[in-house]
């Protein structure tokens, strides 16, 4: 947007704001609407998509077999990686990983990993030496607005939907059986995404307001209402009592979203 249709858009939805409104009619506290479906990708070890609103993301899940880190030789290995797709958006470029994708991937891994959600110690085949690896790729189809939540939506759909192969361990070497069993899950983390126009708290910005928007607070949630993670964006601040709004937000809305995850 030029600065001047940029401030015109910024009276309008400061004002809707005070009349607590928005310029999609939702109500400040109001998410878009939510479609998750999981099992799209045939090759992949799970896979689903997630719509919120017109933004769209789909994560695949591959399964592999390799090293643990030498500190937890004992735990499976989980990577999360994310591409901008060009067709998204405008502002999107082919190329290696920019900074908005780098920091989608580092908060929702971050997300997963804190909450603890995947039982990595059962994805230990032998300690020290051969362990599962998850890799979590993360591919935005759609972009209009707030990502960071479709996109750890996604993620976590597709894991709920990853199957393991079954092996056994014989003479030394790895072999694989028949059959496949879920991926061993502990927690069913989501994350909350909460923007500031003007001191107006909103969750599930979308890319209008994103343009205009002070600054935004995302806040992971495990199933027992904890935070296990917490990442601040934008150029501004957010108080104290702000960011304890914040939270009695997050973790009020959590509980709605992960009912669509369907566990």
């Amino acid at each position: 947007m030029s600065s001047l249709v940029t401030k015109v858009r910024l009276r309008q939805i400061e004002a809707l704001l005070e009349k607590g409104k928005r310029l999609d009619d939702r109500g400040l506290m109001d998410t878009r609407p939510i479609k998750i479906e999981q099992g799209l990708i045939e090759r992949a070890e799970g896979s689903a998509r997630c719509l919120l609103g017109k933004s769209e993301v789909l994560a695949g899940v591959k399964v592999e077999i390799g090293e643990p880190f030498a500190d937890t030789p004992n735990e499976g290995v989980m990577t999360v990686n994310t591409e901008l797709v060009p067709l998204a958006s405008p502002n999107f470029e082919p190329g290696p990983p920019d900074e908005k994708s780098i920091e989608i991937a580092r908060v929702v891994d971050r997300g997963i990993r804190e909450s603890h959600a995947i039982d990595t110690e059962k994805l230990c085949i032998e300690p020290g030496k051969k362990v599962f690896v998850v890799f979590v790729d993360v591919y935005v189809l759609n972009h209009d607005g707030n990502l960071i939540d479709c996109a750890a939506l996604a993620a976590m759909a597709a894991l709920m939907n990853t199957k393991m192969p079954n092996y056994e361990i014989k003479d030394g070497e790895i072999k694989m059986k028949q059959g496949y069993t879920p991926l061993p899950l502990k927690s069913h983390p989501v994350t909350v995404t909460i923007g500031k126009i003007n001191n107006k708290l909103i969750i599930d910005p979308w890319i209008e307001e994103e343009e205009v928007m002070d600054s935004r607070i995302t806040i992971a949630i495990n199933d027992e209402g904890n935070i296990c993670a917490v990442q601040k964006g934008g150029s501004s601040y957010f108080t104290p009592q702000q960011i304890l709004e914040a939270l009695r937000i997050a973790k009020e809305k959590a509980t709605e979203l992960r009912k669509k995850l369907n566990w």
